[in-house]
């Protein structure tokens, strides 16, 4: 079938015409044809109506003769786009409550009377706070399980959204992180019981079993709808949008907590999450209408039909360099966080609870403010493997002087915040230049599986490192800088990972680092990935679809 590139609103030829050939001409871009599957839509649907012209898998413009019909493809995704960061608002806001009220959770079960303290004052080693009466190491598996769970469920949920599609992932995973968060809200009614701490972990691991994966649909259904364009852009908003519940989180529910009290706090989380939920139910029918357009939803459940699990042994190394990457910088990121805000008010005089949240949220601050911006910039410029480097080596700074000086911990947490937002637009974006499309669930749920492992161990460690005994209101100094040394550790590691990376990705053709001033520097990079013979046909060709 002859292939042709013209004006993309010139009309298709009258009668059904095709080439001076005779054959029917598809108009299309070569530079973002996904694979053989997409091409072969892309025909029948002419085929099957030669009046329609086809242009562009992703930024399709259709264009129906016989109604006058016009449907832009551009325009549509950014409205996808729009619920599709509401995915991940609420659970993000929910995920780093303890943080926030960590004294509570730590605190004691009843106060004597008079000693009570309501968190808002300076931090006081002869103050009581009452709250849930956990241990350090009971508040830090809070976390660890979360990871944990993240770390098993998402290797299968990548794997059953590249077989069942969005509209299944986007529905129950979002469903889990209501139920997940109703239930850890509800634990918080069984204070002084034995209850309370299994109530709690139940609920943050069907809570990590569901955000987890939810984050894998929301980087699917972005890396199909803006593979070629803006792509880094559109990651950074996506990330944007879920750091702005996590700087909510920090800046309002300090204050929520002294006014309602912790229980009616967590069912605020829960209801956040509900409208997280009710986002998932509206972008899952945009996707699928969005997929009708453009004439690819059987070509896509045809070829999920061919994703097997034998193929995650045929991922390359540059991937799996990219996931130890990725694992060993959030080491450093969401245990510290995790732990901020008790860390500032214990090494640092004068500063409340309140006071130490604000600036231990500063990490999210930066990186709502400054994602979609990076995301432009990487998008402009490229060299994905070189900004992973550099946040890397970048990093190093911060907890050198979180670990050993007494400068203001804001300077650390801003500084953090930017690295962070730099690596998350560089290392996450890059996953899908380097895998098939057809695999790229799969591929995205086994690298939250491995970054969720390292996460998990790290929040152990630092528990241990932190103590045991919840009467110690004040941790030791030299505890903090224990833990600091190992977030210090794992950033080295990072780097060495890094490195090793781009020396791979030069070999094998440069694909991270390629730069083309002034256009989406995806659209030139997407042709490797594609390309790999990861899903073989019957004919020996790739056969990739985007999802």
């Amino acid at each position: 079938m002859g292939v042709t590139q013209t004006d993309p609103l010139a009309p298709a030829p009258a009668g059904g015409g095709g080439t001076p050939g005779g054959e029917a001409a598809v108009q299309r871009s070569e530079e973002h044809l996904p694979g053989s599957a997409i091409r072969r839509a892309a025909e029948e649907r002419h085929a099957q109506n030669p009046k329609i012209t086809i242009l562009h898998t992703v930024d399709v413009l259709i264009v129906d003769q016989s109604s006058d019909e016009v449907v832009t493809i551009g325009s549509y995704r950014f409205v996808v786009l729009l619920f599709n960061c509401l995915l991940t608002f609420g659970s993000y806001f929910c995920f780093d409550i303890p943080s926030v009220l960590q004294e509570q959770f730590q605190g004691n079960l009843t106060c004597p009377n008079g000693t009570h303290h309501n968190s808002t004052g300076h931090n006081s080693t002869l103050e009581c706070i009452e709250g849930l009466g956990m241990t350090p190491a009971q508040y830090n598996l809070l976390y660890a399980i979360y990871a944990w769970t993240n770390a098993v469920v998402v290797i299968l949920a990548g794997f059953l959204i590249d077989k069942l599609g969005n509209c299944f992932g986007v529905f129950v995973f979002s469903l889990l992180t209501v139920l997940g968060s109703s239930i850890f809200a509800l634990g918080s009614h069984f204070k002084g019981s034995p209850y309370l701490l299994p109530m709690m972990l139940t609920g943050r691991l069907l809570f990590g079993s569901g955000n987890g994966s939810l984050t894998i649909v929301q980087n699917r259904i972005t890396a199909f709808w803006f593979k070629g364009k803006e792509l880094a852009l559109a990651f950074g908003l996506t990330l944007s949008f879920s750091r702005l519940g996590s700087v909510l989180n920090f800046f309002f529910t300090q204050q929520f907590e002294a006014k309602f009290g912790m229980q009616w706090t967590l069912w605020g989380g829960t209801l956040l999450c509900v409208l997280g939920f009710l986002s998932a139910l509206t972008v899952s029918v945009l996707d699928k209408v969005g997929m009708k357009q453009l004439g690819l939803d059987g070509a896509i459940q045809q070829e999920s039909k061919k994703v097997r699990t034998q193929d995650i042994r045929r991922l390359p190394l540059r991937y799996w360099l990219l996931v130890l990457t990725i694992m060993f910088f959030y080491n450093g990121v969401f245990p510290f966080v995790a732990d901020a805000s008790k860390f500032i008010q214990d090494k640092y005089s004068g500063y409340s609870q309140q006071a130490a949240a604000y600036i231990a949220g500063a990490v999210y601050d930066s990186s709502l403010v400054l994602s979609a911006a990076v995301g432009i910039l990487i998008d402009y410029v490229g060299l994905r493997g070189v900004f992973a480097v550099g946040c890397a080596a970048l990093t190093l700074p911060v907890f050198a002087l979180l670990a050993f000086t007494f400068v203001p911990p804001l300077v650390s947490t801003i500084w953090l915040g930017v690295t962070y937002s730099f690596a998350a637009a560089s290392m996450w974006p890059s996953i899908p230049l380097v895998v098939p499309q057809a695999t790229l669930g799969t591929a995205m749920g086994l690298a939250t599986s491995v970054q969720m492992i390292g996460v998990g161990l790290s929040n152990l460690i630092v528990g241990h490192i932190l103590g045991t005994k919840s009467s110690e209101l004040k941790i030791p100094l030299w505890r903090w800088q224990q833990m600091m040394i190992f977030m210090l550790a794992n950033t080295v590691a990072c780097i060495v990972a890094s490195v090793s990376l781009n020396v791979v990705d030069k070999k094998q053709g440069g694909t991270l680092n390629r730069t083309r001033k002034g256009t989406a520097v995806e659209q030139e990079d997407r042709s490797p990935a594609d390309a790999a013979p990861l899903l073989d046909d019957e004919t020996g060709n790739g056969c990739q679809t985007q999802h």
